[in-house]
């Protein structure tokens, strides 16, 4: 986040200069639009990156591939691969020849937007044109079946790099790493960091960063403590990824004196806590019931002179949901929108887990009729809560009329989607259609356990 902040200052910075030069009359050349663009990119701010490429292709006489990378790169980091392709397109048309790392930013939007079949086909063009895959292009492949939640094809991905004569180095390994422990698969994240210390590398920040991540979902802080103390012995000053999960765990166990005192350290650490950091306090406590701890929280943020953001409150609201408390979901809701953050799928989830649990269908479609008029699609776990909701009050027609929108809206429906449908059939006494539910719910749990046994 410090970087991010430093090099959105540095920008300010850099535009402020390139005003001036115009205001002399100077022209801005095409490295100049390049670095900007590059610039632009790192902050994520594709908007501007753009603006400056429209602006270089009508005040210069020719572009190159260079530039074409950078603005191409600028928009795979937001995820914007419409545009991507588009430009694509467009040098191609110009007859410039795509460097490597447009192919490399390509795969990485992909990834970013979970595509998996474009990631491939872009990965499988790289060699068609001639280019030699390296541990970039196959870190891409890592890192999207990491994310896809596909660690079992990411491994197989690890020996085809492997048996091209690549080695894995830190980054690679945590991507490996990372995927297992998003599995809650601790033994074999830590074989592969087991492995990864036999191929002679040393672990880095990121690595440290993630084995303390897996002690604190494993529930054994004093671990995750020991590699805090280790990276500190090493010189590695421990960042907010490396103090938020200690922070959490502590929260989840209900040692809140710990989390506070991992707080207090942070700060003496010369690492400032930012919301993120509050946050995990605040998930901690609200996994464990603690919701007006969790509240109490807001005022030490406030104490710090850090703003709540979204993802604050909805934890909040979280909480609250889980107890079928409505009024107050209501009310952090309504701070959400008080306070213009943006509004999310997760957010209207929440909400209408409260109403669900608290059997107030009417508001629960109120909410779904808000959801709409944000332009925020349903996906299956929206339709999930709506089902279930109906089925705790046996109301078959109603889940029956879902399970079509469903369909036309074009969202799968899973395990958990047959299961609320089953349980309103049963209580309305309609058996037929109980009985083929059943059969569909039966073949999705055989194709459920022939993956888990494949990533086995």
């Amino acid at each position: 986040m410090h970087l991010f902040l430093q090099v959105a200052r540095d920008m300010r910075g850099a535009l402020s200069c390139v005003e001036e030069m115009k205001s002399e009359g100077l022209e801005l050349t095409i490295v100049t639009y390049s670095i900007l663009i590059s610039g632009f990119a790192k902050i994520n701010d594709s908007q501007s990156a753009d603006n400056l490429f429209k602006e270089a292709k009508t005040k210069l006489s020719s572009l190159n591939g260079i530039i074409y990378s950078n603005i191409i790169h600028a928009h795979c980091q937001s995820g914007n691969m419409e545009r991507a392709e588009e430009l694509v397109r467009e040098m191609e048309e110009d007859g410039i020849d795509a460097p490597i790392d447009v192919y490399h930013s390509m795969m990485h939007g992909y990834t970013i937007i979970q595509n998996e079949n474009k990631c491939l086909v872009v990965f499988e063009r790289l060699k068609e044109c001639g280019f030699k895959p390296s541990i970039i292009s196959y870190g891409c492949l890592l890192n999207l079946y990491v994310k896809i939640g596909k660690v079992a094809k990411a491994l197989s991905i690890s020996k085809e790099m492997e048996s091209c004569g690549i080695k894995h180095n830190n980054k690679t390994y945590s991507m490996l790493i990372n995927g297992f422990i998003h599995l809650h698969d601790f033994a074999n994240a830590f074989a592969i960091f087991e492995e990864m210390l036999r191929s002679g590398l040393q672990p880095d920040r990121a690595i440290y960063n993630l084995l303390i991540e897996a002690f604190c979902k494993m529930g054994n802080m004093d671990r995750a403590i020991c590699i805090l103390e280790k990276m500190q012995k090493e010189r590695m000053q421990p960042s907010n990824r490396a103090f938020r999960p200690i922070i959490e765990g502590y929260a989840v166990a209900g040692d809140m004196k710990s989390a506070l005192d991992t707080l207090d350290l942070m700060r003496r650490s010369g690492c400032v806590p930012t919301v993120m950091t509050y946050n995990a306090l605040i998930h901690g406590l609200v996994r464990k019931h603690k919701v007006q701890r969790a509240v109490s929280v807001l005022d030490k943020m406030s104490i710090a002179g850090i703003t709540p953001n979204e993802h604050t409150y909805t934890i909040i609201m979280r909480g609250y949901a889980a107890s079928g408390d409505i009024g107050k979901a209501f009310e952090y809701f309504t701070k959400i929108k008080e306070s213009g953050l943006k509004l999310d799928v997760y957010i209207y989830e929440t909400l209408l887990r409260a109403c669900c649990k608290s059997g107030r269908m009417q508001s629960a479609l109120a909410v779904t009729r808000e959801m709409s008029f944000q332009k925020i699609p349903r996906n299956t776990f929206i339709y999930n809560i709506l089902i279930d909701g109906w089925a705790r009050r046996g109301d078959v027609w109603e889940a029956e009329d879902l399970m079509k929108q469903m369909k036309e809206d074009g969202v799968p429906p899973n395990i958990h989607t047959y299961t609320s449908y089953i349980n309103a059939c049963c209580k309305a006494g309609d058996m037929q259609v109980r009985e083929f539910c059943i059969g569909i719910l039966s073949f999705l749990l055989i194709v459920s356990c022939n993956r888990v046994v494949e990533i086995a």
